[in-house]
């Protein structure tokens, strides 16, 4: 009996220097440090492709530096890449010595004029009328190289979704699409565009792991918001994006400083600071494409947690829950807490789909958003009244521990969760 009180009381004593080793890290005073600098006014909103998201861009990289993460690439926290925002001129072309209706070629490609013909050794595709083109232009875009393809009249309506659609990324080969029912035996076509190259960059720091190096877990929020508007009734113009998201990159910032204290993950933590969420997710969508997803095991996306959720405090919810194990792991490290997860209570609103975990989680990766916004009701959801004033900075404290205690079995590599059926999501 003895022997058991002694134990007990080890125990107990090994949680209250856990709990008192977090409260340190992890505290109200530092959730609005960082969330005040992210949402102040002069960070103006955190649009695209403005100073003011390079100012945060910065200001994250920083924290990342200080935590002593690694950056992610030439000793930079920046993962650079550039959207193409293109408008057609004129195309003309034959196939056969047929002659082709400009609006039967697309050409995706970063240069303003392209002339292509046979003997200007694009490899050639013939693609049916079954084949799905979206897919197979997916995958020729990320081989680089340059292509040219026949697509079957039947495709008709992809063909022209394609054509209206924009590509977030810049090419980088050259693929020209043409419509028409003939094989492709010859072919001259002239493609001119006005393409504009417009920068962005993720923020990413890493923390690698020990005995489970190659197998990664990631920890992610968007620091883009909407910039500045028209102004309101108040006479305020600027979109500050308090909760949605600098209220998750405070998080992903806190998490970084706490498991780089705590040097005990076995698997490699990813911290990554997403832009374009607000524009279509493309920063996710380019961040996705560097990791093979078979080696990341988890997703932790964090958005808008600023707020008690509809439960009040020391909950918030899981999006997808059902579409993993995750959820039940992170319960089961949270057994005997005050704090609860729960399942997405608003199943209606898609929100599973409507952030950065949704690409990741289309390719198989156990990929969630954890969140407390009350969607239904949520008062300040993109306006200029999301400001620092509107948030619980204790609550928020306690729901960032609770995201660092629940992940502590995954990012020591003894629980993985189950993956996603991407056949099953839309």
């Amino acid at each position: 009996m003895v022997k058991y009180l002694i134990g007990f009381i080890l125990i107990g004593a090994h949680q209250i220097v856990a709990a008192q080793s977090i409260d340190k890290i992890i505290n109200a005073k530092e959730v609005e440090r960082i969330e005040r600098t992210l949402s102040a006014d002069d960070m103006r909103g955190r649009k695209i492709f403005t100073p003011d998201i390079d100012k945060a861009a910065d200001f994250i990289a920083a924290e990342f530096k200080k935590a002593g993460l690694q950056p992610v690439a030439n000793n930079s926290y920046f993962q650079e890449f550039s959207m193409q925002r293109s408008r057609f001129i004129s195309a003309s072309g034959k196939v056969n010595g047929k002659a082709l209706d400009e609006n039967h070629i697309i050409g995706l490609t970063a240069q303003n004029e392209l002339s292509v013909n046979t003997s200007s050794g694009y490899e050639k595709i013939q693609v049916g009328a079954n084949d799905t083109l979206t897919n197979l232009v997916n995958r020729l875009q990320a081989a680089g190289k340059n292509y040219v393809l026949a697509v079957d009249t039947a495709q008709r309506m992809q063909f022209d979704r394609l054509k209206r659609g924009r590509s977030p990324f810049t090419p980088k080969g050259n693929i020209v699409l043409l419509l028409t029912t003939e094989d492709l035996n010859t072919f001259d076509v002239q493609f001119k565009q006005d393409a504009q190259q417009l920068p962005l960059k993720n923020v990413v720091g890493i923390l690698p792991g020990k005995s489970k190096k190659s197998e990664y877990v990631i920890f992610s929020g968007h620091y883009d918001h909407l910039g500045v508007g028209k102004a309101n009734v108040a006479g305020d113009s600027i979109f500050n994006g308090a909760n949605d998201d600098a209220a998750g990159i405070t998080a992903v910032i806190m998490l970084a400083n706490y498991f780089a204290k705590q040097k005990n993950n076995e698997r490699t933590l990813i911290f990554a600071a997403f832009t374009a969420e607000e524009s279509g997710g493309f920063g996710s969508r380019y961040f996705s494409q560097q990791f093979d997803p078979n080696l990341v095991m988890a997703m932790f996306n964090i958005e808008m947690i600023g707020t008690e959720s509809k439960w009040g405090k020391n909950s918030a919810f899981i999006t997808g829950y059902e579409k993993s194990d995750m959820g039940a792991i992170l319960e089961k490290n949270l057994q005997g807490s005050a704090f609860k997860f729960y399942p997405d209570p608003y199943p209606q609103q898609q929100l599973f789909y409507r952030s950065d975990n949704a690409t990741l989680a289309r390719l198989g990766v156990p990929a969630h958003t954890i969140s407390t916004s009350k969607m239904d009701s949520e008062k300040y959801y993109h306006t200029q009244d999301d400001e620092i004033e509107t948030l619980d900075m204790n609550n928020m404290a306690e729901i960032i521990k609770a995201i660092a205690i629940s992940s502590t079995s995954i990012v020591a590599g003894k629980d993985t969760p189950s993956r996603v059926d991407a056949s099953q999501l839309r």
